[in-house]
């Protein structure tokens, strides 16, 4: 039998994004698929949505959590699978055959399976790629230089994952996957698309605090030497365009 993969929806009053993303996850052909969602006790009808789709949900709870991270924390502990797979409210798997295509046919299996991301806008408008260039071969060393992987298209064995460290509110999740990439033995490139992920998220909107948040996570793990550097490699790429389009502008 193909390995149990528990997908994880966590969602906060975004009822639309969920049922988006519900329609989508149901229809992944794989035979061995656990579906859960995590609700921060939404009162916009995002628990109508999940009652309607009840029969297809393994697990789901509507309450009160302590930010998103507590919620995937909550998810972790209700999944059963062999992978988890967390595909938040608003994103999506990239095709029905993305699963199939991972681990069918397969003897062994590796403890993460790592792929590209596909970018849309709130209005579901393509922008392609992430920018952030996929490492062909990805280690824990390899997020020195930031989230070289979406957590989106980032499955990895239940069994060797942690729990999001809840002192992180915004980039818990850069640490969560830190981790799991140190406690893996064998890392694998699908070399494809596994995900939709729409732009957005706490992280996008409390900018400052996530790389905050990212710097300490870094130091921690790389040393201040090395995280300082990428740090400023980071703020050269963000600001060096805005001073060259500044430029341009004053010549003329």
């Amino acid at each position: 039998m193909l390995p149990r993969v528990s997908i994880i929806t966590v969602v906060y009053n975004a009822a639309a994004d969920l049922r988006l993303t519900l329609e989508n996850l149901l229809q992944i052909k794989y035979e061995n698929l656990e579906l859960i969602v995590v609700d921060g006790g939404s009162t916009d009808g995002t628990r109508t949505v999940i009652e309607e789709f009840s029969l297809h949900i393994a697990h789901w709870v509507s309450e009160p959590d302590d930010g998103i991270y507590d919620a995937m924390n909550k998810g972790l502990r209700m999944s059963s699978g062999d992978y988890v797979w967390f595909v938040n409210a608003g994103d999506y798997a990239y095709d029905s055959h993305v699963l199939e295509n991972i681990f069918k046919g397969r003897e062994q299996y590796a403890d993460v399976y790592y792929g590209e991301t596909l970018v849309v806008d709130d209005c579901g408008e393509v922008k392609g790629l992430r920018r952030k260039r996929l490492p062909e071969r990805l280690t824990w060393h390899s997020l020195r230089k930031g989230m070289v992987v979406c957590h989106q298209s980032f499955i990895a064995a239940r069994d060797i994952v942690p729990m999001y460290d809840l002192k992180y509110r915004y980039a818990a999740d850069i640490d969560w996957v830190i981790e799991t990439l140190r406690r893996s033995k064998r890392i694998e490139n699908t070399h494809s698309v596994i995900s939709v992920f729409r732009q957005g998220g706490a992280s996008t909107v409390h900018r400052k605090e996530s790389l905050c948040e990212r710097f300490d996570i870094m130091r921690r793990y790389y040393g201040l030497p090395v995280t300082l550097f990428w740090h400023a490699v980071f703020l050269f790429g963000v600001f060096a365009p805005r001073y060259r389009k500044m430029g341009r502008k004053m010549a003329m």
